[in-house]
């Protein structure tokens, strides 16, 4: 392989655009990790296999295409939705382009650009940006908060002190007990007061523990599966914050399937790895996905545009401030958690990037 050769695969592998491609026979002759990514398969598997019929199931697509070969009019298409494996559909822009190469067989250029993708990050980037202005808004207030329950717990302990009649110190001893509790709550409001520790995390060993934990505390009731990817990585990040966001993702989930009395109520811990992926608007080479799914009663789609936010929650005893911090703990470590959820499903996706992490950059988080 030439140097010009080497230089021009590099610049393919690092496009974000998905690009493949086919021979006159419509057989895979390469695709970049970005189209990896897209029809959710590797190059090592599809590389040599002939693309599959439906792929593009659209009548007027087969005779674009068969034009395409045929006479070499290039052709493109948006807001397409391909078929790109059985049951799973992708909206994105793509074009094909002849390829003539002198003394070969004539081959095709599939470019596409995932809308789905573009969404996804226009999504995440509000998802962010509205955490992190409301996670500075709740901090101001938590510490206005904070600030006279200490001057009225203090005048609740000089008038228990002053009352003539010790059997109305029961009064004192509540102000002083709601202030203390008013206090706890505001700390909660704060988040974390660490920055995290971060070192090499097995996520492995953190979901295992999880599970343990979870295992003596609901003994009954619901199925702890795990569908892990032995192979990973460790992964640069907060162990002690990590397990705290994963105990309360996964407390959620199976008090929920209890409240619920859903039949054979499970939820699956799923870890999987990521190429070349986007966490708002910054994409990483490498990144973790933890998914803890349930088969639950599911989320509204109403509250589902507003759990993240402090003070809401989906049940009626809930404090509302549990996924809230785990997302700000999970946005110091540069990532994301997501949530999908229809009747009969619902996913709480963890998303870390694998690299090393900017602390400089978390610690102003």
């Amino acid at each position: 392989m030439t140097t010009d050769t080497v230089l021009q695969k590099r610049l393919l592998d690092h496009l974000r655009t998905a690009v493949m491609m086919l021979d006159g026979d419509l057989r895979v002759r390469y695709l970049n990790p970005a189209a990896e990514m897209l029809l959710a398969t590797s190059a090592s598997r599809i590389v040599g296999q002939r693309l599959p019929e439906y792929f593009f199931d659209d009548a007027d697509a087969r005779s674009a295409l068969q034009q395409c070969m045929d006479q070499g009019h290039p052709f493109t298409r948006r807001e397409a939705r391909l078929n790109v494996a059985p049951g799973q559909q992708a909206m994105v822009d793509y074009s094909v382009s002849p390829i003539h190469e002198r003394g070969q067989s004539m081959a095709l250029l599939v470019e596409m650009q995932s809308l789905d993708r573009l969404l996804r990050i226009t999504r995440e980037e509000g998802l962010m940006h509205a955490h992190q202005a409301t996670r500075a808004l709740v901090r101001g207030v938590a510490h206005e908060i904070k600030n006279p329950l200490g001057g009225i717990r203090g005048a609740a302990q000089l008038l228990e002190r002053a009352l003539p009649d010790p059997e109305l110190a029961e009064y004192t001893r509540v102000i002083i007990d709601e202030a203390d509790r008013l206090r706890s709550v505001a700390d909660r409001m704060l988040g974390p007061r660490k920055p995290p520790a971060f070192a090499p995390v097995n996520i492995h060993e953190c979901l295992e523990h999880v599970r343990q934990l979870l295992l003596a505390e609901y003994p009954d009731g619901v199925q702890l599966r795990r569908d892990y990817d032995v192979s990973l990585p460790e992964v640069i990040a907060d162990r002690d914050q990590l397990i705290q966001v994963l105990l309360n993702l996964m407390r959620n989930a199976m008090q929920a399937l209890l409240e619920a009395g859903t039949e054979d109520a499970r939820v699956v811990m799923r870890t999987r790895a990521l190429r070349q992926f986007t966490i708002g608007v910054q994409r990483h080479r490498l990144v973790l996905k933890v998914d803890i799914e349930d088969n639950g009663p599911g989320i509204s789609q109403e509250l589902q545009e507003t759990i993240f936010y402090p003070m809401v929650s989906g049940r009626a005893n809930g404090s509302g401030l549990g996924l809230s911090i785990a997302q700000s703990i999970i946005s110091q470590h540069q990532g994301l958690i997501e949530c999908d959820s229809e009747p009969g499903r619902t996913c709480f996706s963890l998303l870390l990037p694998m690299e090393p992490v900017d602390t400089t950059e978390s610690k102003g988080s």
